[in-house]
């Protein structure tokens, strides 16, 4: 392909993939932001709603979520990069880190929230 692509470490070498592949590897980077955006959202209103758990878990899980909708689209445009990569030379597909940072950080919101509304 003619023309320098960003980021270069992820275009050098290897070959170009299947457009729908890469097209595929892009929704699911869009799909993770979208998902930043909800847990931020999430995170404002535990913020603004009152919610009758004590004002440190209430904090405690505000901050999670918006740590997480804020650490989010950063690992999966890193995810996106070390998908598109392996593609491009014919190698496994990674794990994906946005999927773990969400299976631990939603349930501990979840924890801190439960453990708020049995101890008020």
């Amino acid at each position: 392909m003619s023309g320098r692509r960003f980021p270069g470490w992820v275009f050098a070498g290897g070959d170009e993939p299947d457009p729908r592949f890469t097209l595929a590897n892009e929704r699911t980077f869009l799909a993770w932001t979208r998902t930043a955006l909800a847990l931020i959202a999430a995170g404002v209103a535990l913020d603004a709603v009152e919610v009758p758990i004590p004002s440190a878990l209430r904090l405690a899980a505000v901050f999670v979520l918006l740590g997480l909708g804020l650490l989010l689209p950063l690992t999966a445009w890193i995810g996106w990069a070390v998908a598109e990569r392996a593609m491009r030379r014919g190698a496994a597909l990674p794990a994906s880190l946005p999927t773990i940072l969400v299976v631990v950080g939603v349930p501990a919101v979840v924890a801190l929230v439960m453990i708020g509304l049995c101890i008020r």
